[in-house]
């Protein structure tokens, strides 16, 4: 019997995915400064559970070399800087990575090199510092070639890899599920999930340790106006028409907090991780 190729199940399902966001990938959408700093904001929100949790999770050490791939703006890359001897982040985004340089300086942290380049161009010998104690891509594998991607992670570790992602439908894909057919007259064709990247690890005998949990995020905005605005750009909304399709969905969904309102999102999430299997005991 045929096998089945992991790796083009992933490129066929993210061609379709980028398809249907207009050939506009995911990541594009936090390019701007303001973008940024909220993504920045949000991983703030209820008391930074998200960065608890992975700086729970990675074996941190005060002599580790730690590699962030997909750091966004920081809002891990900072946190694990004050813990460890070195952190190199890696993130394409003008805007993210302008935000990263901006904290790291209030912070006055010096111990974080930053590579603006996006996975998939970045050289592991030219552009980077190997090897690196413990390797991590938290939610940032949006990669043409997620076995390309995973081969470099092993590279440039010499003994951890974490790879966390999504399993099943976020609320960022039920909204667009309800709302690509208003909007735009077509179906929303959601990302590859965590289900293909361990079939491309089992298939390149790797067999990693899993953990798969459930999260809640907030969007919080100052008024109904803004979050049509911020969600507008992402469901490439550009008619009037579209725009009230819009803002009465979203007021069907948020609600108030003192001042605010809050677009509530959620979503299972998977944390894959494995020691090389040549590294030091």
């Amino acid at each position: 019997m045929e096998s089945i190729d992991w790796n083009d199940v992933w490129k066929d399902q993210r061609k379709r995915h980028n398809e249907a966001n207009r050939n506009s990938p995911d990541a594009s959408f936090w390019d701007t400064k303001d973008a940024a700093r909220r993504f920045y904001r949000m991983a703030q929100e209820n008391k930074g559970e998200r960065i608890q949790k992975t700086l729970k999770d990675l074996p941190l050490t005060p002599s580790s070399r730690v590699l962030d791939v997909g750091s966004g703006p920081g809002a891990l890359a900072i946190p694990i800087a004050r813990q460890v001897d070195h952190v190199t982040a890696v993130e394409p985004s003008e805007g993210m990575c302008s935000v990263l340089e901006e904290m790291n300086g209030e912070e006055e942290i010096g111990n974080i090199d930053v590579v603006q380049k996006r996975w998939e161009d970045t050289s592991v010998a030219e552009d980077l510092s190997p090897p690196y104690d413990i390797v991590f891509a938290s939610y940032s594998l949006d990669v043409p070639d997620i076995r390309d991607a995973i081969r470099k992670l092993e590279e440039a570790s010499s003994r951890y890899v974490y790879i966390y992602w999504f399993a099943g439908e976020t609320s960022w894909d039920a909204m667009s599920r309800e709302l690509w057919p208003l909007l735009h007259g077509s179906s929303f064709i959601p990302s590859p999930k965590c289900d293909i990247i361990y079939n491309v690890l089992y298939s390149m005998a790797i067999y990693p340790n899993i953990e798969v949990f459930p999260f809640r995020h907030i969007n919080r905005f100052a008024d109904l106006a803004e979050a049509v605005n911020h969600f507008g750009s992402r469901c490439f909304v550009e008619t009037d028409e579209q725009r009230e399709i819009l803002r009465q969905y979203l007021s069907s969904h948020a609600r108030t907090d003192g001042d605010t309102v809050i677009v509530p999102g959620h979503s299972t999430r998977v944390k894959m991780w494995w020691e090389r299997a040549d590294s030091p005991i």
